[in-house]
């Protein structure tokens, strides 16, 4: 697939993955709608791609948690560019805390933002994608692969992911839709920095050693190459593949590694339980 000249919406589009996305899809020649709940880094953003690339930049403020606001997203799309070649479904939460002491409003939140706004955002832009024959994508995790600990309502939301993408693609088998399902591993990004805790404020500093991570723009190199080659999914670290193989053939290993890897963080709410 051409990304030269499509039309590229991206939720979560002012900081991380999306930001970097952005930068990596303009640079490929695409026109731009970014999608996120602060208008003012969008429009820091769109300013900073239109000097860099002279790319064409539509933004949309978005909560994507709101049907109404992912509705007016894919109008304001289809009425500045008349068409959509690729959704990038990247906007997301995360969170840390032992489902024994999470409050279930935290675990509302992240299907709401994660699970839901990919269920919006896909609703009301597949028409359009039909008729481009274009590419639908979910960044998720290797959290919807296997459970993580202290993870709970971020796995059970990236297990949703799939599953929903997963029947989109079945579905649309004669439709010419290409549907991606990007697994990155732990990224270099302030999603750990603004992930939930047991009652719902953001933890503050990652507990992990960013420095160890892959950047979040090798993360848009890898993903913009799998729509371009219309790729299935891709799972985009070493470790996150080996635990997806653990995961079939030596899942009990896997339940253990993931637990004492966890359990090593700082402040790890499963230390000494």
């Amino acid at each position: 697939m051409s990304i030269k000249n499509s039309v590229c919406i991206i939720t979560g589009a002012s900081s991380g993955i999306g930001r970097s996305l952005a930068f990596e899809m303009a640079r490929r020649g695409a026109k731009l709608s970014l999608a996120a709940r602060s208008a003012d880094k969008l429009n820091e953003l769109k300013n900073a791609l239109q000097t860099q690339y002279q790319a064409e930049i539509l933004v949309v403020p978005t909560d994507v948690s709101n049907e109404t606001q992912c509705e007016n997203l894919i109008n304001k799309t289809l009425e500045a560019f008349e068409r959509i070649d690729i959704l990038i479904n990247n906007a997301g939460i995360s969170m840390r805390a032992l489902f024994v002491d999470v409050q279930l409003k935290v675990l509302r939140q992240l299907m709401d933002v994660n699970f839901w706004g990919t269920v919006y955002c896909t609703k009301y832009a597949l028409p359009s994608i039909i008729k481009t024959r274009g590419s639908i994508v979910g960044v998720t995790s290797i959290a919807g692969f296997h459970g993580l600990p202290a993870r709970s309502g971020y796995s059970a939301s990236k297990f949703a992911i799939h599953g929903f993408l997963e029947t989109i693609r079945i579905e649309n088998l004669k439709n010419g839709v290409h549907v991606l399902i990007a697994a990155p591993g732990f990224t270099s990004s302030n999603v750990r920095k603004s992930a939930l805790t047991a009652d719902g404020t953001p933890q503050g500093e990652s507990p992990r050693n960013e420095a160890r991570m892959m950047t979040s723009e090798q993360v848009a190199r890898k993903i913009a190459n799998g729509i371009r080659f219309r790729r299935r999914n891709i799972i985009l670290s070493l470790k996150g593949k080996i635990s997806v193989l653990f995961q079939r053939v030596l899942p009990i290993m896997l339940d253990r590694l993931f637990y004492n890897a966890m359990a090593k963080e700082p402040d790890s709410p499963i230390k000494n339980k």
